[in-house]
């Protein structure tokens, strides 16, 4: 896990992880150089855990923090976990389990449950059943597990293709996957297994649209490798991408998204996600003013008067 400024929910993410009783664990958790409280709770639960190792570094990136974390790894697979999100019931069991009946697999994940900032549900992400069908997806379909933090991977195979790649600041979990797929399957444990957050400061929110490029770069290099050329040129591209991309932020985009998916599961707190979306870039959302505000979001809205068109 690593953790950057995430004392409201890291505690209840680790506790998600510690309440698994029939795995034998070490988490592991990288302090990404916190300035709220995230030491002092990562601290806390240090001294009154055994299992908790706590490592500190100087704000680097969530890539850096990864990197960092998965090289003090002892246990023969690595879990993955966010610092603001939740593994359910029964996930490290049973994702071990798949591990261990199939040595063909170098990773697996689970279908995920997706909330929203104020624990909202929203969508559940599924996926195939069998290596085959899921690994195939992955490589030629592009479509690999539902969240970064759904994922357990054998450490032999993560160190084999060399582990997160430090260029890749942002998407280094598709580059990772795309290459632990070359050296075994992946497949999905068929329940809902973790639980991860949208929010418009995250990665998976404002920052959404940085990742873009990388995953470009992923597809020029995935391509590349499947042709059997080298692909060491386009993966130096990567490291040029994070300046070109740092100053573009927008939450307006995923507040709509989670407006969406509340208004579809007719959720009255669509309203203010929709609302909010509106307000911030109203010129970018204009088809969601005169259609899904008009026709569908009435029952929730008070009156707007003239479309936004």
């Amino acid at each position: 896990m690593s953790a950057f400024n995430d004392a409201q929910h890291v505690d209840s993410a680790l506790d998600s992880v510690l309440e698994h009783q029939d795995v034998d664990i070490e988490c592991i958790v990288v302090d990404d150089g916190s300035s709220d409280s995230t030491p002092a709770v990562l601290r806390a639960r240090a001294a009154t855990d055994a299992r908790v190792r706590v490592v500190r570094q100087a704000n680097s990136g969530l890539t850096q923090a990864l990197i960092a974390g998965c090289a003090l790894a002892r246990g023969e697979y690595i879990a993955r976990q966010d610092a603001d999100d939740v593994s359910l019931p029964g996930r490290l069991g049973l994702q071990s389990a798949l591990l261990d009946a199939n040595r063909e697999l170098s990773f697996v994940s689970s279908w995920a449950e997706v909330m929203g900032p104020g624990d909202e549900p929203l969508l559940l992400h599924k996926r195939p059943a069998g290596a085959a069908a899921a690994t195939r997806l992955l490589v030629h379909g592009r479509c690999g597990p539902p969240g970064h933090g759904s994922v357990m991977m054998r450490r032999a195979a993560y160190e084999r293709v060399g582990g997160y790649r430090s260029k890749f600041y942002y998407a280094q979990d598709s580059d990772l996957w795309l290459r632990l797929a070359e050296v075994g399957q992946l497949d999905y444990v068929q329940r809902a297994l973790y639980r991860y957050r949208i929010a418009a400061e995250s990665i998976s929110g404002r920052l959404h649209e940085h990742k873009l490029p990388y995953a470009r770069l992923i597809d020029e290099i995935h391509a590349a490798r499947l042709r059997g050329e080298d692909s060491e040129a386009i993966y130096e591209r990567a490291e040029l991408t994070r300046t070109s991309t740092q100053n573009k932020t927008s939450s307006a985009a995923t507040s709509y998204f989670i407006g969406r998916c509340l208004l579809a599961r007719r959720d009255p707190r669509a309203r203010g996600y929709l609302r909010r979306a509106l307000i911030a870039e109203p010129w970018k959302l204009r088809h969601l003013a005169s259609t899904v505000v008009g026709e569908i979001c009435a029952p929730f809205w008070p009156p707007l008067g003239r479309p936004l068109v």
